[in-house]
């Protein structure tokens, strides 16, 4: 992992995402690592150690002569905000930043009721977990936020969100990071989702891809261990990609998209028109718990039309792992089973091989998590960190 001959150019940052993997490691080691000498190892180590990124471990590892002392990542240094939210729903945590959750608390939150009142109440149910923590609020390094809808990643501004009335193009990050004195990062749930997902199921799944299966549908893509957002951010919005045989009315103002065919909102409608008496995407699957025999064929032919999407995108991008999470996917078995059934009949074998569809491992908490390692990755990156410690 050397930058140049004898580790020249290799500074704290690169010691510290060494470490970053939870192994505790010697002098030696991450001498051995980087290419570095002893004394420059000590030397950076001690700039990490003053600024609590590293601990030195009370344990040793021996080879038989003089113990030599462990250096590991101190996870618990600093503190950060996490706020996952939905179009009526929110999820808002305090994690540290080995992903451990301090305190979360799910909220009904509206977005519709425009973004300074939703940004006021985030702000402060936030504020109220860190302090149920015991943490000062000056360990707080970063603030990550999900919206849903498309936003633009430079800006972290939202673009024309199709269910967010007057949050078009509004400055989430500057309004929060005055309400809360932390920079704050922002992009799509889903892609923030992904983020959580690949982080649980560690580095070698790669690539991925998560799909959200709620009101609306969309998916997040990691490759190379890293998020693909596409040129504008719009990479994933595999919602409004075209049904055939569907002339079913869009909310983006097309007809036949797969998200007016499968998505939570639109199976709703269908059991309203049924004469069955359901609200959204939690109500279909509430009916298909309870052996509504509606409910269910809707919820498997919705796992078929993902699958027939998701097809295509299997043979064009060979995914490692296609893992399914959002409000609809939590019916399990009935949704998994459709869409496997399409993906395996309609892709190639080659492509389908080694491929993994399962249901999401951090559900309801994809978001939180996801958004925690995107504030990380920020905070953390080798640049930011020698940044730090030579300021």
């Amino acid at each position: 992992m050397a930058s140049g001959a004898n580790g020249q150019g290799v500074g704290a940052g690169a010691l510290l995402a060494i470490l970053r993997d939870g192994r505790a490691r010697t002098r030696g080691e991450l001498a051995r690592l980087t290419g570095l000498s002893r004394s420059t190892v000590t030397q950076r180590l001690d700039g990490l150690i003053d600024q609590r990124w590293v601990v030195a471990g009370e344990d040793s590892i021996s080879s038989g002569g003089r113990p030599a002392g462990v250096f590991a990542f101190n996870g618990g240094a600093r503190a950060v905000f996490a706020a996952d939210l939905g179009a009526t729903h929110a999820r808002l945590a305090v994690l540290d930043l080995s992903m451990n959750v301090l305190a979360e608390r799910a909220a009904e939150l509206p977005v519709e009721q425009g973004p300074e009142r939703t940004l006021c109440q985030v702000a402060d149910v936030l504020s109220d977990l860190l302090a149920t923590t015991g943490l000062d609020p000056a360990q707080v390094c970063g603030v990550g936020v999900g919206l849903p809808g498309p936003v633009e990643h430079g800006s972290g501004r939202p673009v024309n969100p199709p269910i967010m009335p007057g949050w078009d193009g509004f400055a989430v990050p500057e309004w929060l990071q005055g309400r809360l004195g932390a920079p704050v990062l922002v992009d799509n749930d889903v892609n923030i989702m992904a983020l959580g997902e690949h982080w649980a199921a560690g580095p070698a799944v790669d690539p991925l891809i998560y799909v959200k299966i709620g009101t609306g549908i969309g998916s997040g893509i990691v490759s190379g261990g890293r998020l693909h957002r596409g040129a504008q951010g719009a990479a994933g919005d595999v919602g409004h990609i075209r049904v055939t045989g569907s002339l079913a009315p869009c909310r983006c103002g097309n007809a036949g998209c797969l998200e007016a065919v499968a998505g939570g909102a639109s199976m709703a409608a269908a059991l309203r028109a049924a004469g069955i008496e359901a609200a959204g995407s939690r109500d279909v699957v509430a009916l298909m718990r309870a052996g509504d025999l509606t409910a269910t064929r809707l919820v498997r032919q919705a796992g078929r039309e993902v699958g027939a999407v998701m097809a295509s995108i299997v043979n064009f991008f060979n995914p490692s792992v296609i893992v399914l999470g959002g409000d609809v996917a939590e019916a399990g078995e009935q949704v998994l089973a459709g869409v496997r059934e399409t993906i395996y009949s309609r892709s190639l074998p080659l492509a389908t091989q080694h491929l993994a569809i399962r249901a999401s491992e951090l559900g309801d908490r994809a978001g939180i998590v996801g958004a925690a390692v995107m504030v990380a990755e920020h905070v953390l990156a080798p640049s930011a960190i020698d940044r730090q410690i030579a300021g």
